[in-house]
């Protein structure tokens, strides 16, 4: 997966060139911390914001993407997704504190340094922009 983001400032959000791997990765995350049943106040620590705020990106994020697009988004939603990317494997250590990348992987489809890889790239872009 490409990890590398442009993202331009516009006003007080941020216009980021996304690949379609890069949209799978970041609704995956925040789809699988969104649905697994916890309530608001647990939600929002994970990523800093509630169901409805989540809900309304990750329907943003929705649907097949076979070409790169560009997404504007603002602060807090990009808080959202890097939070999304770096909590979502943390929910796969086990009682042992051991990390399993097979159900990991089977379940989001994705490695998790290609999700560490994201979440840095984020930072990196927005404070670039």
């Amino acid at each position: 997966m490409r990890t590398q983001l442009k993202v331009t400032r516009d006003g007080d959000a941020f216009i980021a060139r996304l690949t379609p791997r890069q949209v799978s990765a970041m609704y995956e995350a925040l789809s699988h911390l969104r649905h697994r049943n916890r309530g608001d106040t647990e939600l929002t620590l994970l990523v800093g914001a509630g169901r409805e705020a989540v809900d309304a990106l990750v329907e943003r994020l929705a649907g097949r993407h076979t070409e790169s697009r560009d997404f504007r988004l603002t602060m807090e939603e990009l808080h959202m997704v890097h939070s999304a990317l770096t909590a979502a494997p943390t929910m796969f250590v086990d009682r042992g504190g051991v990390f399993p990348q097979e159900p990991f992987h089977i379940r989001l489809g994705f490695y998790r340094e290609n999700f560490d890889a994201l979440a840095y790239a984020v930072v990196r872009a927005v404070a670039e922009a």
